[in-house]
């Protein structure tokens, strides 16, 4: 798909310290006009933080909610997997002509043709530890809060969360154990965040659970009837991963059972 340039403005975009000059794209702007909330966070969760991630990213999106993220591996790849290419937002830190990093860009891809994905850097722009920092801003602004599921003290995550401070969006994180995921323990233990304890209340809360409840019923309904994981992906494609990746379902010999 073509590269193109966003020649409308982005009231969102107005939290960044300095409104961008240009934002290229590939995809669909109408993503825009949705309710987003942005989900970051390590690059090696934790087996707990990935689950969860891909809970939420899911749970989020059914309730038509649009997940915004980095497009990079961990949190942020599970997130847009979870989400549906359709329903979320990948936010890049080169030019919309390379697809960065390498292992993400089959996913990438599907966003572009299904979802969107956005730039502030023109294209033949290479991946540099200061355009990360770019990225991270315009991510945390897209969206209307940051769920930050795991992260490390002085990990580029911290970034993320200083511009949500600066911007006054409110931080929510997953909780953990001691000496796991101390940027975020940290955060509870200063006051900087909520908590999320209970997905369910956490998304009825933002998003509309009626929307998710329908998809979720529709799906669950046709899985009650062990179909083939074949038809299943048919016919669900894009719930059978974020199914998958949250545990509801599981392949057994190319048949699909309820967890």
């Amino acid at each position: 798909m073509p590269i193109q340039e966003i020649l409308f403005h982005i009231k969102e975009l107005d939290f960044m310290k300095k409104y961008p000059q240009t934002v290229h794209f590939i995809g669909s702007t109408k993503l825009l006009q949705k309710k987003k909330i942005s989900i970051v966070g390590s690059r090696k969760p934790n087996q707990y933080a990935r689950h969860k991630t891909g809970e939420l990213a899911k749970k989020l999106s059914n309730a038509n909610i649009c997940i915004v993220s980095g497009g990079a591996i961990g949190v942020d790849a599970i997130a847009h997997k979870a989400a549906g290419v359709e329903n979320t937002i990948v936010v890049a830190a080169t030019g919309l002509d390379k697809r960065y990093p390498a292992i993400n860009s089959k996913l990438i891809e599907e966003v572009e043709n299904k979802g969107l994905v956005l730039s502030q850097f023109k294209e033949k722009t290479p991946s540099t530890k200061y355009n990360f920092v770019i990225r991270n801003e315009l991510v945390v602004a897209l969206g209307d809060i940051l769920i930050v599921t795991y992260a490390d003290l002085n990990s580029g995550t911290m970034r993320s969360i200083e511009f949500a401070l600066k911007m006054g969006k409110e931080i929510y994180v997953l909780s953990h154990r001691i000496g796991e995921s101390d940027a975020t323990n940290r955060l509870l233990q200063e006051g900087k965040a909520k908590a999320i304890y209970d997905i369910d209340a956490f998304v009825k809360e933002f998003g509309d659970v009626s929307i998710e409840d329908k998809r979720q019923d529709r799906f669950l309904e046709f899985c009650k009837t062990n179909p083939t994981y074949d038809e299943t992906l048919a016919k669900f494609p894009s719930r059978v991963f974020e199914a998958e990746l949250s545990g509801e379902i599981e392949v057994k010999n190319g048949t699909i059972v309820l967890a």
